[in-house]
């Protein structure tokens, strides 16, 4: 039986730039329905900790096991490294559903199918796309972002057009991050045959990440105004999120994997929860 260090690694509880970062889009668009509705400011925590202990990397990590053993950065993970059977990781995946589940029997019906969406079809379909396309970040973007749609309909049935931009936003900063993570293993993925949307763009790899960082910022723009959103809103999250992004994409050295790393952590320890942060003051004023 494997031990709790082991299980937590293959959770990835213990990366937690990388749990954040599956958090805060859910965060944003629940406080900004929350403010939406006037909903109570203590059970929207608790509703944001619900989706938290939710997260997990498990079913990713089962399928990748094979490619994951021929990169540099990932061969020592649990399942390649085999401190953990599929078998047993394949329990701990359906203790982690069974929890996923359990906590969505008191939503509607329209944010049920957004939830088993997310859970079911698309995180079950995600690890399969680099195998057969050099763009998985845009199924990974569409999987990411659809509880931004759950969110919105926590309170009510209805999907407003201002949760739509806010997940096309998070789709494009999905494919920000998602596209300089992936350049830290770009030599280990030609050697395993990985598909990869950096060995598609090549050296036209920073013009992509102006293009999702700009788009980002014009959503964010255009949720706040559909939002009716105030202040707070425009200057943290709008202004202070751009200037962020703006930064890394000035600093990031795209062929050092120590930049990359770091400056895909800042969007978990900085630019989500200053966007978040501006949500939360634009909900208490």
């Amino acid at each position: 039986m494997p031990n709790i260090s082991t299980l937590i690694e293959l959770s990835r509880v213990d990366r937690f730039a990388g749990t954040m970062i599956l958090f805060w889009p859910f965060a944003w668009s629940l406080t900004m329905s929350a403010n939406r509705h006037n909903y109570a400011g203590l059970n929207l925590f608790h509703t944001c900790n619900e989706f938290l202990l939710g997260g997990g990397c498990i079913w990713n990590d089962i399928i990748d096991m094979d490619l994951d053993a021929k990169v540099e950065r990932t061969k020592h993970r649990p399942l390649p490294d085999g401190r953990i059977s599929v078998p047993q990781a394949l329990v701990f995946l359906s203790m982690h559903v069974s929890l996923l589940f359990a906590m969505s029997r008191y939503l509607n019906p329209v944010a049920w199918i957004f939830a088993f969406l997310t859970v079911v079809p698309l995180t079950g379909i995600y690890p399969f796309m680099k195998r057969i396309t050099y763009l998985p970040q845009v199924w990974l973007g569409i999987t990411l972002n659809t509880p931004i749609l759950l969110a919105s309909t926590i309170f009510t049935e209805e999907t407003p057009n201002a949760a739509f931009v806010l997940a096309a936003g998070g789709w494009c900063w999905t494919m920000w991050y998602d596209t300089i993570y992936g350049s830290q293993d770009k030599k280990d993925d030609v050697k395993a045959g990985v598909k990869s949307i950096v060995l598609l763009l090549h050296q036209y790899t920073w013009l992509a990440l102006l293009a999702f960082s700009s788009a980002t910022i014009i959503c964010w723009l255009i949720c706040g105004i559909l939002n009716g959103s105030g202040i707070p809103y425009f200057a943290v999250s709008v202004g202070g999120g751009g200037l962020l992004l703006a930064r890394d994409l000035w600093t990031v050295d795209l062929d050092d994997p120590k930049s990359c790393l770091r400056a895909f952590q800042r969007n978990g320890f900085a630019i989500g929860p200053v966007v978040w942060v501006g949500c939360l003051l634009d909900y208490l004023m």
